[in-house]
C-alpha cells in the first residue's frame, strides 16, 4: 500500500488517489453524506435503543465510503464485515474464525471483489472514485491493477474504520459529559470544535510504524538507522506538555492532533472526508437524540491497533 511506501513511487500513486479526495468533491458529497446519516437515523423510529456501532456508525460510514468507491448498497454490509475481520483480527466477536483466516479467506475475498470492480470500469466507466483509479493518468502512466486493488482496499478499510471508530467514542464521551453535550445543543456552531477534540482523545488507530532514514536522537534516545519507530497516536494526543488537563473531554478546546499523522506525505488523504462524516453525524445525531443515555456496558474491540469500541448500547431518550 501506498501508506507504506517511499518517493518517488509514494508521491505517484498518492497524486492519483487525490484526484479523488479534492477539497471541491468532499465538498460536492455534503448533501448525499447527509442524506445517508438522516436515512440510517429514520431507521431507528421507534425504538427505544439501539447500538451505535451497529445500528448507526457501520451502515452510516459503509454507504460514504460505498457511494464513493462505486460499491452497490446491497454488498455494503459483506465490506464492512470482511473490513471489520481483516482490521480487528485478534478479536474474537470482529474475526470468530481466527487470525489464520484472514490471509487464507478475508484477503482473498477482498482482492476478487475488487478484481471484478476494476474489470467493470474497464468496460464501463463511470464517475465513481474506482473509475477514476482505473483511467487515471499522470504523464501517459497509469495505476497498474496491483496498485488499484492495494489502494482500494486502503481507502475502503479506512471508510469503515476510522468515522465509526471516533464518532462512537465521542458520543460515549457526549454522554458522559452532559455538560459538554448541552453545549454543543446550544451552540451547534462547536460540533466542529468537539469533532477535532474527539479525534484527539479517540484516534482511529493507535499507532503506525516507520524505518529510521539515519541516526538520529529523540528526547535523549538515540535512533539508528534502519532501526523501526513506531508513533503512539493514542499517547501523542495526549501529552501533557501540549495539552491542559489532556485527559478531559473539552469540546471547546478545538485542539491539533495526530489522528491524520503528523504531516508530510503520509498524512491521511481522507482527512477532508472525515471531519465532513463526523460533523454531519454529530449534528444529526444530537439533532433528533439530545438526551441519549447509556442502555449497557460498552466493550472495546480487542486489538493493538484499531481503537474502538465494538458495541455502544444506548437509550435513545430518557428512561
Amino acid at each position: 500500500m501506498f501508506i507504506g511506501m517511499d518517493p518517488p513511487k509514494h508521491d505517484r500513486i498518492k497524486m492519483l488517489f487525490q484526484r479523488g479526495f479534492t477539497p471541491r468533491r468532499i465538498a460536492d458529497h455534503e448533501d448525499a453524506i447527509r442524506a445517508i446519516v438522516i436515512d440510517v437515523l429514520d431507521r431507528l423510529e421507534g425504538r427505544e435503543t439501539c447500538d451505535l456501532v451497529t445500528d448507526v456508525a457501520q451502515p452510516a460510514v459503509s454507504r460514504v465510503i460505498g457511494s464513493f468507491m462505486g460499491i452497490p448498497p446491497e454488498d455494503d454490509h459483506v465490506w464492512a464485515t470482511l473490513m471489520n475481520s481483516a482490521l480487528g483480527a485478534g478479536d474474537p466477536d470482529l474475526n470468530p474464525d481466527g487470525i489464520k483466516s484472514v490471509v487464507s479467506k478475508d484477503i482473498p475475498e477482498i482482492f476478487a471483489r475488487c478484481q471484478r470492480m476494476i474489470a467493470d470500469r474497464r468496460e464501463r466507466p463511470t464517475d465513481d472514485l474506482t473509475s477514476v483509479l482505473v483511467h487515471a493518468e499522470i504523464d501517459g502512466q497509469k495505476l497498474e491493477e496491483h496498485e488499484i486493488v492495494m489502494g482500494f482496499f486502503l481507502l475502503v478499510a479506512a471508510g469503515n474504520d476510522s468515522t465509526k471508530a471516533t464518532y462512537c467514542s465521542g458520543m460515549r464521551a457526549l454522554i458522559e459529559n452532559p455538560d459538554e453535550r448541552r453545549l454543543l445543543i446550544e451552540d451547534p456552531s462547536l460540533i466542529p470544535s468537539a469533532v477535532e477534540e474527539s479525534l484527539r482523545m479517540f484516534p482511529a488507530f493507535a499507532h503506525f510504524r516507520r524505518t529510521a532514514t539515519r541516526d538520529t536522537e529523540l528526547a535523549g534516545q538515540t535512533i539508528r538507522e534502519g532501526e523501526k519507530v513506531v508513533m503512539w497516536y493514542v499517547s501523542s494526543n495526549r501529552d501533557a506538555s501540549r495539552y491542559e488537563n489532556p485527559d478531559r473531554f473539552d469540546v471547546r478546546r478545538n485542539p491539533e492532533h495526530q489522528a491524520f499523522g503528523a504531516g508530510g506525505r503520509h498524512f491521511c488523504l481522507g482527512t477532508a472526508l472525515a471531519r465532513l462524516e463526523l460533523r454531519i453525524l454529530f449534528e444529526e445525531t444530537l439533532k433528533r437524540y439530545p438526551a441519549m443515555e447509556f442502555a449497557g456496558p460498552a466493550a472495546m474491540a480487542e486489538s493493538a491497533f484499531i481503537n474502538q469500541l465494538k458495541t455502544l448500547p444506548v437509550r435513545l431518550t430518557p428512561a
